[in-house]
């Protein structure tokens, strides 16, 4: 497996809590590709404990709101890992900032095989937390993996629905989808010339007066102290052009609706991604599903803001289902 050189020094966003112990580990996931995580452990605690991994949002890495959702987790007594995504961050893979639905639902899925074997986890308590894309991605894998026993998924959105049909489905459109997957080939052509791959999305630097709400909230977070980090494709960059070409083309939930296990779905109620999550939950089925969604909150509000996650409900789901 592929050796990683894992930062040691603390270079997150949020400061270091002194109720947990934290150290760096590393996984493999079905491909064979070494993902680096942070594990997050409650201090004075034995035996096996209930355990979650948590990953996204979509671009960022473990340094920011994944890490942050860990550590407080880890607070209210749970064993934690926040996880950077294949092709990201510090895990491996190349060539570097790729995506793909089926990869990255591998990697919470090796999230789980990580945690099923370590001495003070109970496999048998095990769930996740996916935050914006990585939210698809949680829901994605909970619908394969029955190991899975509770998902929450935050200010969730569905990548693949979104580069398909646009936002809002304004683009759903066979001459829309031929459009985008004309211009990406004409990309890989023009990449394979180069010997390089182009790189695209991230969020827009410098940012235009006129940019809608939403853009405007992720450079709040991504392109400030806030939430700024130098690993972060939002924050420096974008992601190879043509893996779009893969969220184009295999959807992500086609069976969400047989997800047995217990899923939260929390949105911010002036969320624009609001729509994803209340689609996912008219499709789930069972009487241990929830949409939750936070009054006057809006998309990004929901990666870091302490007074408006709500983690008590988070903390009371996992109690209730990882027991």
């Amino acid at each position: 497996m592929e050796k990683l050189n894992l930062t040691q020094e603390w270079d997150k966003v949020f400061p270091k809590s002194d109720k947990v112990d934290h150290k760096k580990v590393t996984f493999h996931n079905r491909y064979g590709i070494t993902l680096a995580a942070d594990m997050y452990t409650p201090k004075g605690t034995e035996g096996k404990l209930p355990a979650i991994a948590v990953s996204g949002p979509f671009g960022a890495v473990k340094e920011q709101s994944s890490g942050l959702y860990a550590q407080k987790m880890a607070e209210l007594g749970f064993l934690t890992i926040a996880f950077d995504p294949s092709y990201t961050g510090e895990s491996g893979g190349t060539p570097r900032y790729v995506a793909s639905p089926d990869i990255n639902t591998e990697d919470f899925c090796a999230a789980v095989d990580f945690l099923s074997v370590q001495e003070n986890v109970d496999p048998e308590r095990i769930g996740i937390i996916g935050i914006c894309g990585w939210g698809g991605m949680a829901l994605n894998a909970a619908a394969i993996d029955t190991r899975i026993k509770a998902t929450a998924a935050m200010t969730m959105y569905d990548i693949t629905r979104v580069t398909a049909n646009g936002y809002f489905d304004a683009e759903d459109s066979e001459q829309a989808r031929f459009e985008k997957k004309k211009a990406m080939n004409a990309q890989r052509t023009e990449d394979y010339k180069n010997g390089s791959y182009a790189l695209a999305g991230g969020v827009v630097d410098p940012l235009p007066e006129d940019a809608p709400q939403f853009v405007k909230d992720y450079y709040a977070y991504y392109k400030t102290p806030r939430g700024y980090h130098s690993r972060s494709l939002n924050s420096n960059g974008g992601w190879n052009v043509t893996s779009s070409l893969s969220f184009l083309n295999m959807p992500i939930l086609q069976y969400s609706n047989e997800i047995r296990s217990a899923v939260l779905l929390v949105h911010g109620e002036k969320a624009h991604s609001r729509y994803f999550s209340e689609t996912a939950y008219s499709k789930l089925t069972g009487d241990n599903k929830e949409l939750l969604i936070i009054p006057g909150a809006n998309h990004t509000d929901l990666y870091d803001q302490m007074d408006i996650i709500p983690f008590e409900k988070l903390n009371a789901f996992f109690t209730e289902y990882l027991r």
